[in-house]
């Protein structure tokens, strides 16, 4: 079970993540870290962030930061070439996967009928939107929240073993970024 871990200090960041793009970006985020006049400017993106479509989330960091895939989960395998690219022609060597709760991925079988009468709504034949449903949906489905994070997180490292992956999590109640620790300490 993941367990969700908040930073409301720069020494709840998690060592391996300090004085990194991960960090700052936590600094950045969640501490308000100023980045305007004084600061450090950017003239490439030191960080690839993955995280959801989802329109309640809003990053506070510096322009030419980070690079920004915004998918349904922040679900990253359907991206794989857009991360690669970041990371090679990029040259990003730090990926913030970014999940967050109460996401519309989660149990979207809960939500077949709503998405298929939505299309319909629009004009679609509704033999056409059930199949766009079930050939679709199992691709992105995520399951619980945490669990995908830390899985994806997984995978990525695997994928792209010289480069840093930090599992985080969004909580919407207060718009602040936590780091996620699984029972098998692969933070």
């Amino acid at each position: 079970m993941a367990q969700i871990v908040p930073i409301n200090t720069r020494e709840d960041i998690f060592p391996q993540y300090l004085n990194t793009p991960i960090g700052d970006l936590i600094e950045y985020h969640n501490f308000n870290k100023h980045f305007f006049e004084s600061d450090k400017k950017y003239e490439h993106a030191e960080l690839l962030i993955g995280m959801c479509m989802d329109n309640r989330k809003r990053l506070n960091i510096p322009e030419k930061f980070a690079y920004v895939i915004r998918t349904g989960a922040g679900n990253l395998r359907t991206s794989e070439f857009k991360v690669s690219y970041a990371i090679a022609v990029g040259g990003v060597r730090a990926i913030a996967l970014i999940g967050h709760n109460k996401c519309g991925m989660a149990n979207l079988k809960a939500k077949e009928q709503q998405f298929i009468d939505g299309l319909v709504d629009i004009g679609w034949d509704r033999k056409t939107a059930e199949d766009h449903f079930n050939h679709f949906a199992p691709m992105f489905e995520i399951g619980n929240e945490l669990d995908f994070v830390l899985a994806e997180a997984k995978r990525l490292r695997h994928r792209y073993p010289k480069v840093l992956v930090a599992p985080m999590m969004y909580q919407l109640e207060d718009n602040r970024l936590y780091l996620l620790k699984s029972d098998k300490n692969e933070s």
